[in-house]
């Protein structure tokens, strides 16, 4: 094996692991309400975590951007910016968490009145959204704490974090389900416990591993004007681009919701088909992030077009691997996630949609990367908004012959149409330099 696969598989693997677990936070709830005997669960699940994946998502510049900064700094061996960016960004996360518990009615009401669901799922999913709220000083200041991380080269510490967390999730959850008699409030009071516990590891361990490097830290630039100007700047495209990916997501549950409780259920199994792929692709997008930054910090052209190479022949080993797993274990992971026979067989109609996601999606995540740790933000905003745009178009010329078919047509399409834009927005930024 190569040095530049030994290097992309040192930041990727660990990140494969930690990331693989994000997604288990959500499977794990889905899988436990899915048990209780009523579609009403498996919808107030969904409801009540894309509204906590739209908010979060909105803040995902916490971590991308602290990613990219951290690792630029860090190619340039400036250690004063690389200690300043974990302040400045874990401050940050801290500011945004407290308004968003001050939010938190205006914020349930506009989530429920958008994805108008049931009043039985709106009941539950209140209850759940009313507990989890407390915990975003939890995950956003890990989305800083995992930025700054990958930016110092470093996946194997979030993953020992993200480890944790789902252990905790999982015990917590159950224990409150099944040993102590609670539904909906359970699920949400066991992620809420595991969110803190992974917030205070990931603490402690970057005190343990990079505590030497305060004799580099002055509180002086922190908040200087001229860095959060910069921070703020590059992070503002992320920020819009976050604004389009989360429409299209948002209108993907609500469009499902629309069509009743049995097609939510069916589509919020479907996306994690979706999402488990995402969250190991985007492994190789930290690793991507990492090396991408480091090499552009340190103006090594040859490494930085060397790396994305390498990047992408894993995506489509990744990919393919992916596409043949949900081909022969489709069945035996629906069942897995529930055992409401009716979600099962309505879930088959849809299922080729889910065996498109690998190779459509592979190159978005492979350049996301890439984009991330260069900094090429107005590049990952003009390719999202062209993707969004397209996906609304699809939706809204198919929806009246094709119903939940076109919904995931006009999502496959958003998916591929993001990295085939920025494939020529990069060869194109490369002709100008």
């Amino acid at each position: 094996m190569d040095k530049r696969n030994r290097q992309i598989l040192k930041i990727a693997l660990p990140s494969i692991v930690s990331n693989i677990t994000v997604p288990l936070l959500g499977l794990v709830d889905v899988a436990i309400v899915g048990h209780l005997g009523s579609a009403a669960y498996i919808g107030a699940i969904a409801v009540g975590g894309m509204t906590f994946n739209v908010i979060y998502w909105i803040f995902g510049f916490l971590r991308m951007g602290t990613s990219g900064m951290t690792s630029q700094a860090l190619g340039r061996r400036d250690l004063g910016e690389v200690t300043r960016m974990f302040a400045r960004s874990l401050g940050i996360a801290f500011a945004i968490a407290a308004a968003l518990i001050t939010l938190q009615i205006p914020l349930r009401a506009a989530a429920l009145g958008i994805m108008q669901p049931t009043a039985e799922v709106a009941r539950l999913a209140s209850i759940y959204f009313s507990i989890l709220i407390y915990g975003a000083p939890a995950m956003l200041g890990l989305f800083s704490l995992s930025g700054w991380l990958i930016g110092m080269q470093n996946s194997r510490t979030p993953m020992a974090v993200a480890i944790v967390q789902n252990v905790v999730n999982i015990c917590a959850s159950t224990l409150l389900v099944f040993g102590c008699g609670m539904k909906v409030e359970g699920v949400a009071i066991g992620t809420l416990t595991a969110q803190y516990a992974g917030l205070i590891m990931a603490l402690v361990l970057c005190h343990k591993h990079y505590g030497r490097l305060r004799v580099h830290f002055s509180w002086q630039g922190v908040w200087r004007r001229e860095d959060m100007r910069r921070f703020f700047s590059v992070n503002r495209d992320i920020f819009l681009r976050t604004l389009c990916m989360v429409s299209v997501m948002l209108f993907f549950t609500s469009a499902g919701s629309w069509q009743g409780e049995v097609i939510l259920a069916v589509n919020t199994l479907l996306m994690q088909f979706y999402l488990l792929f995402s969250y190991v692709m985007d492994g190789f997008a930290y690793a991507g992030e990492a090396l991408s930054g480091r090499y552009y910090g340190a103006r090594n052209a040859a490494a930085l077009s060397d790396t994305i190479r390498h990047l992408f022949r894993w995506g489509f080993l990744m990919a393919a691997a992916f596409t043949l797993a949900y081909t022969l274990g489709g069945d035996a992971f629906l069942s897995l996630l529930t055992d409401e026979p009716h979600v099962v067989a309505a879930s088959h109609t849809y299922y080729y949609w889910a065996l498109a996601i690998p190779l459509a999606g592979v190159a978005a995540f492979v350049w996301d990367g890439v984009f991330i740790g260069c900094t090429m933000t107005r590049g990952m905003l003009i390719s999202m908004a062209v993707a969004a745009a397209t996906f609304f178009a699809v939706y809204l010329l198919s929806r009246d012959r094709f119903a939940n078919h076109g919904l995931w047509a006009a999502f496959i399409t958003y998916v591929f149409l993001r990295g085939f834009v920025q494939k020529f927005l990069y060869k194109s930024a490369q002709k100008d330099n």
